[in-house]
């Protein structure tokens, strides 16, 4: 395969919504998710439906050993790594920082900062001309969060975001000239199930008048930036971080 696309958290939301168009446009897609096989074995029969070629692939992203055998998979199922898509990610109830439990903060730190660094490695480990690749493209998922600390409902969430967006620009710079770009995108208030795992389901609509476009985004929205940034139209983009908000 001459595009081969890892896509953590793909199972639902922003990452299914990503894989289906990333697949119509040529690239060959590993599904990850973590426990809901069933949500990805809907989105490979979609896009192989379609024509195209996808496979699933499970790991909990805050797993080193996990994480390894993901990638060893898409290694022998599809053959070298182009693209990678760090969309896996958790938020929790809402609390106050003064109500946080240090399991809680492991946690959200484990899955969303360390486990995309990781993966994050084991791409550049494949992709970069340093280690005999062709080179690729990074996409991290950000949110507005990190620009607004989410104060009152989950200040970690926020902080880790912001790590996401330290990181990406960080990385870009360190792999410019080993043929990797590394970006992010930062949704805003975007309708997916994400917010009722933090025990908000209807929070994206209930903030919708604070949005300048008045209404929350899609995944799809979302995931036209993604896809963007992993093309070749994006050539000359990294260390980007674009906001998707409808101007929050």
């Amino acid at each position: 395969m001459d595009q081969v696309l890892l896509i953590t958290g793909a199972s639902r939301g922003i990452g299914a919504a990503t894989a289906l168009q990333a697949a119509r446009r040529g690239w060959a897609v590993a599904v990850n998710y973590t426990s809901n096989s069933l949500a990805a074995d809907e989105v490979v029969r979609a896009i192989r439906a379609g024509g195209g070629t996808a496979i699933t692939v499970q790991a909990d992203v805050g797993d080193e050993a996990q994480v390894l055998a993901m990638f060893a998979k898409v290694d022998a199922k599809l053959g070298r790594l182009t693209g990678l898509v760090n969309n896996a990610g958790v938020v929790d109830m809402q609390a106050r920082v003064d109500e946080m439990s240090v399991a809680r903060l492991e946690r959200m730190l484990r899955i969303n900062v360390i486990g995309s660094i990781v993966c994050a490695r084991e791409a550049v480990r494949r992709m970069s001309t340093r280690h005999g690749g062709s080179g690729g493209a990074i996409v991290n998922l950000s949110s507005a969060a990190a620009r607004l600390g989410s104060p009152g409902q989950y200040v970690d969430y926020a902080a880790s975001k912001g790590a996401i967006d330290t990181f990406t620009v960080g990385l870009a710079k360190e792999v410019a000239d080993e043929g990797i770009r590394v970006n992010a995108v930062r949704p805003g208030l975007i309708d997916t199930e994400i917010h009722a795992s933090g025990g908000l389901p209807d929070r994206a609509f209930q903030l919708a008048s604070t949005v300048p476009m008045k209404r929350t985004g899609s995944a799809d929205e979302v995931a036209n930036g993604i896809v963007w940034l992993l093309s070749a139209e994006a050539g000359y983009v990294t260390g980007t971080v674009l906001d998707v908000t409808g101007g929050r």
